[in-house]
């Protein structure tokens, strides 16, 4: 019997963008707009590709390969107060595991290739998985959005809090 505490997971796939390092990299999908990059669907995962094309958007789901440890108060990058991590989209998770909602331009089943825009990724970011993205199910723009909703910062880059040996 396995431990019920531990999961499996495995990478399906890698995530290309132009982002090489935490350090300026938008924050958010909205703060990347029109920055593209491909997502590489390994060979087992490719059939899954069918019917993909026709979203205009899909969620990448993806690991916080390069992010540090767990913190459970975090400043997020929009904020100069910490914040309980999981009223944060900080990348420092007990499972960091992270999520986008990308634009899709087109799909290569063949191949497994996506070119995708609006990116907020590292390159070489590991794919755990695409769903994709309804706005009738995933939209709700007049929902409450606690300390976002009062701001008192309004940065839309990365710097390098969240990256893996940083003192930052």
């Amino acid at each position: 019997m396995s431990d019920p505490d531990t999961f499996k997971l495995k990478s399906i796939g890698v995530i290309h963008t132009p982002f090489k390092v935490q350090e300026g990299t938008p924050i958010q999908p909205v703060y990347a707009e029109g920055t593209t990059g491909a997502v590489e669907v390994f060979g087992p995962y490719r059939a899954s590709l069918a019917d993909l094309a026709g979203f205009e958007r899909i969620w990448l789901v993806y690991w916080f390969d390069r992010a540090k440890a767990n913190q459970p108060k975090v400043v997020p990058f929009r904020d100069t107060v910490p914040r309980g991590l999981f009223a944060t989209r900080a990348p420092s998770r007990p499972n960091p595991i992270g999520l986008s909602p990308v634009r899709l331009l087109s799909v290569d089943e063949l191949h497994g290739i996506l070119r995708v825009a609006d990116l907020d990724i590292l390159d070489g970011t590991p794919l755990l998985d695409i769903k994709p993205y309804v706005p009738s199910f995933d939209s709700f723009p007049s929902a409450a959005a606690g300390w976002i909703d009062r701001l008192a910062v309004d940065r839309e880059k990365a710097d390098r809090r969240f990256e893996k040996d940083s003192d930052s």
